[in-house]
């Protein structure tokens, strides 16, 4: 029988050890394909509440509609803007669809991706997907994640129409 010398035995625990202490932030819980992983490996910190406001602009007519038809589906590239008015300052842009999708009342799927071009969200996206009762006064939608600033985000956005196809949005969104 071979017998291990008590430095190598020393060796062997401590560097048992220390590969169970470097393995325990990058795999955490291990359950067979899903395993947690520390937020600081990616750079994440406190998470934040953020609130923001800006109006949608849906042009579906004109010389440069914003919104064209597909079949029963419409395609949009909005302006996002800080004001209810079309020549206020654009801080976005809506990219995405919305499609029928009630047979008794008038009630939308809506897919969209706010990609913000100013600010301090400069080249973040917020992604929102859901149902759009467009004649409620308040529709609700979910926040489902997003892009740079928004890596992680969850939240809801409050709908409210404000006039002829403009639409203010307040969302509100945690993100880190």
């Amino acid at each position: 029988m071979a017998r291990i010398s008590p430095i190598l035995a020393f060796q062997l625990i401590i560097s048992s050890l220390f590969s169970s202490f470097v393995m325990i932030p990058v795999s955490g819980e291990n359950h067979g394909f899903v395993g947690s992983i520390d937020p600081k490996l990616f750079g994440l910190q406190k998470e934040k509440l953020s609130h923001i406001r800006l109006f949608w602009h849906d042009i579906r007519n004109g010389p440069h509609p914003s919104a064209t038809n597909f079949g029963l589906v419409r395609m949009f590239g909005n302006a996002l803007t800080e004001g209810p008015e079309l020549s206020s300052k654009l801080v976005g842009r809506a990219q995405g669809f919305y499609a029928s999708a009630a047979r008794k009342k008038l009630s939308l799927l809506m897919v969209q991706n706010f990609a913000f071009v100013l600010g301090k969200f400069n080249g973040s996206t917020i992604s929102l997907i859901g149902r759009n009762s467009i004649f409620n006064k308040v529709r609700e939608l979910p926040v489902v994640g997003g892009s740079g600033a928004f890596r992680f985000a969850r939240g809801y956005a409050e709908a409210t129409t404000t006039g002829n196809a403009t639409v203010e949005y307040n969302i509100f969104v945690l993100h880190y």
